[in-house]
């Protein structure tokens, strides 16, 4: 076995998850390998956020599905991560000599990676979720980490009091970003203080806490129910970092839509930033054409994509083909997909490779809603959809 280098922090990215809340959308594939934002895969955004942070060494934990994931990451070479000193790796549950068994949860998925981890006697790990939308300097999370002398550091953000009973909840010592208490999704929320799911701990110590934890028949073997309450119960020293920058977990159809959405609105999410780049595995295709009879207004349209009608407040992937007399209202079209002549879709994700027929009517026009509660339209990936159907608000086909 070849020697490998010393790292001082390596991150470990969660990308197992089903993601059962995006429906037809994660059938087939796990959900960081959904297209997102014309040109990308969602777990761009976490890979792409470790290379700039300075990370070169990233473990991809998966499970579901993971084909189309596996040959996305491929070798890292669109990341700069095709090294011999570090790189990515693909780290699906295995079975050794005398066991083996899927990934129980989000402690236990790294609890079977630390051979991989001691391989490079890490002083620091950077824990992460392959299904958030945002850009995160975690180099600055790291450093505020090793300031405080910190076993471990939260990365949190404010949300509204009403909300937070959907997240984990961190109550912090008064004039102090140290963390006294953590509620998982509480009833009673006491603060707005909402774990975003990433982590940084020392490593040494985690390393103890995960044997500990794969130890207890009686755990869950998960970060947020065992693990960091174990920690703060032994008084380990405890920290916020926080974070005020665009976030969104996109585990819902809703949310996915106004993500996309954001980034058209611009001030929120914006991709074109020479320094913070969004990297991402991309064919090579011709430029996307607008024929005479196209009209586009404020969309983002991706290469070798043919537009013959008229598209507005969309987000179209590459590899598409719009119909004459077609109309697109504030829709996802996902790659390879065809929108045939005179087909209405507005309020709608079309999956990838999907065929909507001759005249259909997909969605309707929407007026404001709540962040999270849109009636969006989805149609299937490699769903055909028959000339003339009609496909209400809120439904899913396929």
């Amino acid at each position: 076995m070849s020697k490998i280098s010393k790292k001082e922090c390596i991150a470990m990215l969660l990308a197992g998850g089903q993601g059962t809340r995006l429906g037809v959308l994660t059938s087939r594939v796990a959900k960081p390998a959904v297209p997102f934002g014309a040109k990308y895969r969602i777990i761009d955004f976490p890979i792409s956020n470790s290379i700039n942070s300075g990370i070169d060494t990233i473990g991809v934990l998966t499970q579901y599905r993971p084909f189309e994931l596996h040959q996305y990451i491929g070798n890292g070479q669109p990341w700069d991560l095709d090294r011999l000193n570090g790189g990515i790796f693909v780290l699906p549950p295995y079975m050794d000599a005398k066991s083996g068994e899927w990934y129980k949860g989000t402690a236990n998925a790294i609890y079977q990676n630390i051979d991989f981890i001691d391989n490079y006697s890490p002083d620091y790990v950077v824990i992460l979720s392959g299904d958030h939308i945002y850009k995160m300097d975690y180099h600055d999370m790291l450093r505020e980490h090793k300031r405080n002398n910190a076993d471990c550091t939260i990365a949190v953000r404010d949300v509204p009091i009403e909300e937070a009973s959907r997240f984990g909840i961190l109550n912090l010592k008064k004039n102090s970003k140290a963390i006294e208490e953590f509620e998982e999704k509480p009833k009673h929320p006491k603060s707005t203080k909402a774990s975003m799911g990433i982590y940084i701990f020392t490593w040494e110590k985690l390393r103890k806490y995960l044997i500990e934890d794969e130890n207890d028949k009686t755990s869950e073997n998960d970060f947020g129910k065992n693990i960091i309450p174990k920690m703060l119960a032994d008084g380990q020293r405890m920290y916020a970092y926080q974070f005020d920058g665009y976030w969104k977990d996109v585990g819902t159809i809703s949310s996915l839509w106004e993500a996309n959405m954001d980034i058209l609105n611009g001030s929120e999410l914006n991709l074109d930033d020479d320094k913070w780049k969004i990297y991402a595995r991309n064919n090579a295709e011709p430029p996307h054409y607008v024929a005479p009879t196209g009209k586009v207004v404020n969309c983002l349209v991706s290469e070798g994509t043919v537009i013959n009608g008229a598209v507005k407040n969309s987000i179209v992937s590459n590899s598409v083909k719009i119909g004459k007399d077609a109309y697109i209202e504030s829709s996802i079209i996902m790659p390879g997909a065809v929108i045939e002549d005179g087909a209405d879709i507005r309020f709608s994700i079309v999956g990838w490779n999907a065929v909507i027929g001759k005249n259909c009517i997909v969605g309707e026009t929407l007026s404001h809603c709540n962040p999270g509660e849109w009636k969006i339209s989805v149609i299937a990936p490699n769903y055909n959809l028959p000339a003339n159907s009609v496909v209400g608000a809120n439904e899913m086909i396929g």
